[in-house]
């Protein structure tokens, strides 16, 4: 039944150039993935095991993990903390958490125990190095909690420094774009879940056309607007984009809700990075 509401996983190959990024740095490959939502109904265990192996095969520099691992009570992240361990990396596995994380008082905290005691680094607000100092990765709080602060955490960085930054949420790009940032990595979004060939994500119809809605309209169509508030820049909803001069590339994520995925499967992302002079 899974399989009917997800499709088939993609792997996804992106390149992306990184300036003064140092040549021995040159090829770095990552590998992202996201918005587990592992409950029982909207991750099978048959596609996290195919994209676990996926990961492992792609021999990645490091492996970097965009949130939502759960989706209400945060009870299953002890069994998905016991998949994700089987990741291997040159340079450790990192994630950031999602709101869905978050939503209870003990989420946050559960959430990170679990990943930590499976070697996954939960990075909120931090900044890493794990490849060396010529590299920095910074983990953001999610952009719904009240600790979503870049000001003090990008005022830490050398501008000279070459950054990833994982965010969970993209419309976070907006905000980040007074700061160097040469990769974001974000998921949230599922892709839109519905993309229809030529006519594109319909999330990002659906929620323009709420907002074009007389207010006295608007408290008939609850889905509208659920899908209106879950992002505002629905257009950036999938794969690499530009915002302003920084780089955002948003994962579709492994788990579904209802309706289902059409044209818009789940994937795993290989990363590569290469010096731009």
């Amino acid at each position: 039944m899974h399989k009917l509401l997800t499709g088939p996983l993609t792997i996804e190959q992106v390149q992306v150039p990184i300036a003064g990024l140092l040549p021995r740095l040159n090829g770095l490959r990552l590998v992202q993935l996201s918005d587990f939502h592992f409950d029982g109904i909207r991750l099978s265990k048959a596609l996290l095991e195919e994209a676990i192996a996926a990961t492992n095969a792609a021999q990645p520099d490091l492996v970097l993990l965009t949130g939502d691992f759960v989706t209400d009570d945060p009870q299953p992240i002890h069994k998905l903390a016991e998949w994700l361990g089987q990741l291997q990396s040159q340079f450790g596995v990192y994630a950031v958490l999602g709101n869905h994380d978050i939503r209870y008082r003990r989420s946050r905290s559960e959430v990170t125990t679990a990943l930590s005691d499976r070697g996954v680094r939960v990075l909120w607000n931090e900044i890493v190095y794990p490849v060396g100092t010529e590299l920095a990765v910074v983990g953001l709080a999610d952009y719904w909690s009240s600790d979503f602060e870049p000001a003090p955490v990008m005022a830490q960085l050398d501008d000279a420094i070459p950054r990833l930054v994982l965010s969970h949420n993209p419309d976070t790009a907006e905000r980040l774009q007074r700061w160097r940032i040469d990769l974001q990595l974000s998921g949230h979004t599922h892709g839109g879940q519905v993309f229809l060939p030529g006519i594109g994500n319909m999330a990002n119809h659906t929620a323009a056309l709420y907002r074009s809605l007389p207010k006295r309209f608007k408290r008939w169509v609850p889905l509208l607007k659920e899908c209106s508030t879950t992002m505002k820049h629905w257009e950036w909803a999938q794969g690499l984009h530009q915002v302003g001069q920084n780089w955002l590339y948003v994962n579709r994520g492994l788990g579904t809700y209802l309706p289902c995925r059409l044209f818009c499967p789940p994937e795993v992302t290989v990363i590569t990075l290469l010096a731009n002079r």
